[in-house]
């Protein structure tokens, strides 16, 4: 995923002849926006946790980006209320249509603010990899609800209202208008891989990150992933 990211970030900076405007939605303290930031974009994080939004000031201070990090108290629902229309050049929702109460408003809201060719990057929580989490560490009933449920969700005590599939999450992506231009997964292997492996066997970090690089496009293992992602188009020229 951070790949894919990379390469927009170069086309749009290639494209525009300038730095690229990035959109990160519900972007919490910065760990996307920080980053984009030094890399030579200009980013408006949109968070309605002030608590988060302080932590980001700070971190973008910190590396030095603070003039080029904006901060916005606001969340995917009110989006329109705080980020003008075709605002950016890169959308991230990156953890969003999971807890929104309207995951179709949210991801045309996500659309509507993204500029004439330009694209948007959605990262959500892949209901079947919850489902193998819980099976593997023995709490089956919990699985059993996780793939039954039809939001994916372990009832009204579960902090996130639900969890996707890929043929849901592409159909989302789809319906509010933008063509989709990549589908993987994120955490495919290296989630389930302990820490003691990578330590015991030289080169196995290196041989980690190349074999999570091939198996995130390949269906079935992108299905599984932790983390679905997709990199989706606004139709037009900037």
């Amino acid at each position: 995923m951070h790949r894919a990211l990379e390469a927009e970030v170069g086309a749009a900076r290639l494209r525009l002849g300038g730095p690229p405007r990035v959109l990160d939605v519900g972007g919490g303290s910065g760990v996307w926006a920080v980053p984009l930031a030094r890399s030579g974009c200009l980013v408006t994080v949109v968070e309605p946790s002030p608590n988060a939004l302080a932590t980001l000031h700070r971190r973008a201070t910190e590396a030095g980006v603070q003039e080029s990090v904006r901060p916005v108290q606001g969340d995917a629902d009110s989006l329109s209320d705080v980020v003008p229309a075709a605002h950016a050049d890169l959308v991230l929702g990156h953890g969003v249509l999971e807890v929104v109460e309207d995951p179709t408003a949210a991801m045309q809201a996500l659309a509507d603010a993204t500029a004439p060719g330009g694209a948007v990057s959605v990262l959500v929580a892949n209901r079947y990899a919850a489902v193998l989490v819980r099976a593997l560490a023995g709490r089956l009933t919990e699985a059993r609800r996780l793939l039954d449920d039809p939001d994916g969700r372990l009832g009204t005590t579960d902090p996130v209202l639900r969890r996707f599939d890929t043929d849901g999450l592409v159909a989302l992506v789809a319906a509010s208008g933008l063509g989709i231009e990549l589908v993987q997964g994120d955490g495919v292997v290296a989630d389930l891989v302990p820490g003691g492996v990578l330590e015991a066997h030289p080169g196995a970090a290196e041989a980690l990150a190349e074999l999570e690089l091939c198996a995130a496009g390949r269906a079935p293992l992108r299905d599984i992933a932790t983390r679905l992602h997709v990199l989706a188009r606004r139709p037009g020229i900037r």
